[in-house]
């Protein structure tokens, strides 16, 4: 669930709501509440409407973001700081969504924020 905490970090750094992603698990023996979770999560992103309309962002500025974010994600620097959050999170044992968001903003929100502003430049 680190990989969820991640996300909907760069996400808000980005502008860009956090509630149009999730991650849920379900098994193959779980069909009605997999159908509950898509039926859930695509009613809450046609409320938000298109993409950067609840943001209030052109497509235009909401697609840069995104890119921004995606730039940001794929780069040498975030993924070894997270791969050293991961291991954190190991030697701690907790993994609570409250403890990986601490640490996830503990450990790597110099390095969001830090590349977004570099990249809106």
């Amino acid at each position: 669930m680190s990989v969820h905490a991640l996300v909907k970090k760069v996400l808000a750094e980005s502008g860009i709501r956090p509630e149009r992603y999730n991650l849920q698990w379900a098994s193959a023996a779980e069909a009605p509440r997999f159908v509950r979770l898509i039926t859930d999560f695509t009613q809450k992103v046609r409320e938000l409407g298109p993409l950067g309309q609840a943001e209030g962002l052109s497509p235009e500025e909401a697609k840069a973001r995104i890119d921004k974010a995606l730039a940001l994600v794929s780069d040498r620097k975030l993924r070894m700081g997270f791969g050293n959050v991961t291991k954190s999170l190991r030697k701690d044992g907790d993994f609570s969504e409250t403890h990986i968001a601490e640490v996830i903003e503990d450990k790597l929100s110099k390095t969001i924020s830090g590349s977004l502003v570099a990249g809106a430049n």
